[in-house]
């Protein structure tokens, strides 16, 4: 790959496009996000005749959800790691795609708090799926956005490397409809889906990074 030097900039379009400061903003509404998560957990207090075991199995569908939650979080934040390292400037659109994908990713706290308060709900299961979906929707965006525009990158990616990075993107959102579809049902189901995501989404990664005819594609992209 080449690196790009299509974009011919005066200092102070430089320092406009510099991605630094979305960086910096985009690292601190993630490391809120994950403080407002472990802000549910709290200490409990016992009830008359109430023993320590029975309120920390009270706790548990909350500390379930933050465990799901965080490990989700983390996922959204190590990809928008990676693909920014790609990246050498930014436009008016990549500033706002990724302010849609901080409100996405800023609505998982509210939809775990649910979550937890109503495990066995459809209808929270679905709020979460909802959150879930529209955040993967605009990673994809961003992604394909980037794709699109090579001057904005340091290095023009290869179309096995985009296609990869598509697929690794969207793969979340089979995972995320199916535990939707069988929240009704299968509460608990649906909750081990969710919770599957960040693992498979590990796992997937890690034999990519290793198998030869995909590691470098893979490098690139996650």
């Amino acid at each position: 790959m080449a690196e790009n030097t299509d974009l011919d900039l005066s200092p102070r379009a430089q320092r406009k496009l510099d991605p630094d400061r979305v960086l910096t903003f985009t690292d601190g509404v993630f490391a809120i996000v994950i403080t407002i998560l472990v802000l549910d957990l709290k200490v409990p207090d016992l009830g008359s005749g109430q023993s320590l075991a029975d309120s920390l199995e009270e706790m548990r569908p909350t500390f379930v959800s933050f465990v799901i939650s965080f490990l989700i979080v983390g996922m959204y934040w190590a990809w928008h790691r990676s693909t920014f390292a790609q990246v050498r400037y930014i436009d008016t659109s990549v500033l706002w795609i990724n302010l849609l994908y901080l409100l996405a990713v800023s609505l998982i706290p509210f939809a775990a708090s649910v979550l937890g308060d109503y495990p066995d709900e459809a209808a929270a299961l679905h709020l979460y799926g909802v959150v879930l979906i529209a955040a993967t929707l605009v990673r994809i965006l961003l992604f394909w956005y980037l794709g699109r525009h090579a001057t904005l990158l340091w290095q023009d990616s290869t179309e096995k490397s985009r296609r990869l990075g598509f697929s690794l993107a969207a793969a979340p959102l089979v995972v995320y409809v199916v535990a939707m579809l069988v929240a009704d049902p299968l509460p608990t189901l649906s909750l081990v889906l969710y919770f599957a995501v960040p693992l498979l989404y590990l796992g997937l990664v890690a034999v990519l990074q290793t198998a030869p005819r995909t590691k470098a594609a893979a490098e690139d992209v996650s």
